[in-house]
């Protein structure tokens, strides 16, 4: 197998084992929050929601920015002059460079020194944003029980959860994803456990607890973290001759800063981090907003929302998005670039007749992602169709009659049409961050900063001017979300063409089929006249399950073939060997299939796409 193939493949299994860990962590949490959901009310939901903000902006702005630069890091770089580390790449009997499965020793310190900038950002962050948060929370906030003790425990949590960086990057480094599996999941469940167990206790001894119940989870979730990845981490440190303490490197070296930190990721991390916190602010932004100008019961009707609203999106798109980002990353590193062509010629002037390494790379690269957007096309559909008669129904059974009675179904019903952008966004955005220069990057974060205004403009309207509550805000995002989809997609479509990959992103090659749109379309309409009927009863659940039935055999049915060779990429194996034809001259370059015809004869296919032979590859 191919150096691509086998980083693909190894991409792939990392992605089933997020994969893995997102459905089992989403499904314990989906269970605590139902026995929640009976001892909490929409304000107390709303508040709590807060302090997750809380927590995640400190490590956003903490970590993402260094996390990204260090993926970006090319895995099968050379050595820089003076490096006598041992290899992390070997040759093939083809003299192809083949990327190991682990780093060596120095570019793991590396990822170590940088890690501590990261855990040193941490007290001021969480300073700076606990002191924000205390002065503009509302006076009904404040008066919460425990709401001091609980944005202290959020905040030692996040200090916590950054000690783990030096463990984290080295498991993300080395494509580690078991260890990062085990530990998140034991972490969460003790988290789920005792935040449970706190609420059910206070609830029974009639005791006024507020949030502290989410706070002790969360702060338990942090220890677990810990004690999971140095465990695991820490010998294999000893063993692989490098540190998970800050340890120097080269004196005098122009490549360090300090002797410690590379001077190339860190300069990457600090063009990456204004762009990180506009992304942030973008992707949290509803929950600003929706903090600012809204009730605390319309925050927590929003919050449960947008919880079971994206819930897909953290168990399958969120997992494929950071994969993705690494192996994109290694394919299209820019150190491994060739040298730009001369003025006013793109790469595909320029090209041999025989493709480069690169090239290769970029056809793969290429290829993995038309294939994601075009599987993202087809669960969308599913979601569009089936997903705004279905989520109201579904909501009464697993939220109970209490909740049923808010708009949360409308706000539930509408955020369908949400999922699809946030999956198509994140994997673009994804290859963005993986291929672009610093000064592309300053360029996108100057569009990011376009994109906020205008998202903080529709919010304001949608909340305060026509109030609209959660449901014009889902609206806002979504037309943030289409503007960022665009951005993203017209930068990828000239990378490739750049690259002197033909056609680009082909819009035509991501998208269904016209059988499956058609018949997605006639599904909407029955159900919106099915809708009508509905009594509230459980033949309503029945009714629509028979219908998305239905509608999942067409799909399957219609996507048959490309879904024939997502199966192969996965499973190469099963694909029937390749019958040359010898009378083709030379068969090397025309392999064939047999296949029955009309009449029973056989007809023979040639694999002249790069798509196709791509897929193969991998």
């Amino acid at each position: 197998m191919s150096s691509r193939g086998g980083l693909l493949a190894r991409s792939a299994q990392g992605a089933t084992f997020l994969i893995l860990l997102q459905i089992g962590s989403r499904a314990l949490t989906f269970i605590v929050n139902q026995i929640l959901l009976r001892y909490l009310s929409p304000e107390l939901l709303g508040i709590s929601t807060q302090l997750e903000l809380y927590s995640i902006s400190v490590l956003y702005f903490a970590r993402e920015s260094i996390r990204v630069a260090l993926q970006r890091q090319s895995s099968d770089s050379g050595k820089r002059d003076g490096d006598t580390s041992e290899d992390s790449t070997a040759a093939d009997k083809d003299g192809k460079i083949v990327v190991e499965s682990y780093a060596p020793g120095r570019r793991a310190q590396e990822a170590v020194n940088l890690s501590y900038i990261a855990i040193s950002l941490g007290p001021p962050l969480a300073y700076f944003f606990a002191t924000l948060y205390i002065r503009k929370a509302e006076t009904k906030v404040l008066a919460t029980p425990y709401i001091q003790e609980s944005l202290g425990l959020y905040g030692l949590a996040a200090l916590l959860e950054l000690l783990i960086e030096p463990c984290f990057v080295v498991a993300q480094q080395q494509m580690l994803y078991g260890v990062r599996a085990s530990a998140e999941a034991s972490a969460t469940f003790v988290r789920c456990f005792l935040t449970c167990g706190v609420a059910v206790w206070a609830s029974r001894s009639r005791r006024e607890v507020g949030v502290l119940p989410f706070a002790i989870g969360q702060l338990s979730y942090a220890v677990l973290l810990n004690i999971s990845y140095y465990g695991r981490i820490w010998r294999r440190a000893s063993i692989g001759g490098f540190s998970l303490f800050p340890r120097s490197l080269e004196s005098g070296s122009s490549h360090y800063i300090l002797s410690r930190f590379s001077r190339s990721a860190l300069t990457l991390a600090l063009n990456l981090y204004a762009q990180s916190g506009l992304k942030h602010l973008l992707t949290q932004g509803d929950s600003v907003l929706v903090a600012l100008f809204t009730s605390l019961s319309s925050q927590g009707v929003y919050a449960l929302a947008s919880n079971y609203g994206s819930l897909l999106a953290r168990i399958l798109f969120q997992p494929i998005e950071e994969s993705s980002r690494g192996v994109f990353g290694r394919l299209l590193s820019a150190s491994q670039a060739p040298p730009s062509p001369s003025p006013g010629k793109s790469r595909n002037a320029q090209k041999k007749e025989k493709k480069t390494p690169r090239q290769e790379n970029v056809i793969g690269a290429q290829t993995y992602l038309i294939t994601l957007l075009h599987l993202y096309a087809l669960l969308s559909a599913f979601i569009v169709t089936i997903g705004p008669t279905l989520a109201p129904i579904l909501l009464r059974y697993v939220a109970g009659k209490h909740w049923s009675s808010t708009p949360a179904g409308e706000v539930l019903s509408l955020y369908c049409y949400y999922i699809p952008l946030l999956a198509i966004n994140g994997i673009l955005e994804a290859f963005v961050s993986a291929v672009a220069t610093p000064a592309q990057l300053r360029v996108q974060s100057a569009w990011m900063f376009a994109f906020s205004a205008g998202f903080a403009a529709s919010g304001y309207v949608a909340l305060r001017v026509y109030d609209l509550g959660a449901a014009g805000l889902v609206l806002a995002n979504g037309v943030n979300m289409a503007m960022r989809i665009l951005w993203s997609g017209a930068f990828v479509g000239n990378f490739l063409k750049w690259e002197g990959v033909e056609r680009g992103l082909d819009v035509r090659r991501c998208s269904p089929t016209a059988e499956t749109m058609a018949t997605g379309a006639m599904v909407i309409i029955y159900l919106r006249s099915l809708k009508r009927k509905f009594d509230g009863d459980f033949k309503d659940l029945a009714k629509t399950g028979a219908v998305a039935l239905v509608f999942g055999v067409a799909l399957l049915l219609f996507e048959r073939d490309f879904l024939t060779e997502c199966y192969y990429m996965i499973r190469p194996q099963a694909q029937p060997q390749p019958q040359y034809d010898s009378s083709a001259g030379d068969s090397s370059s025309h392999p064939t299939y047999e296949a029955k015809g009309e009449g029973g004869g056989e007809c023979e296919g040639t694999m002249e796409s790069e798509e196709k032979q791509s897929r193969k590859d991998i």
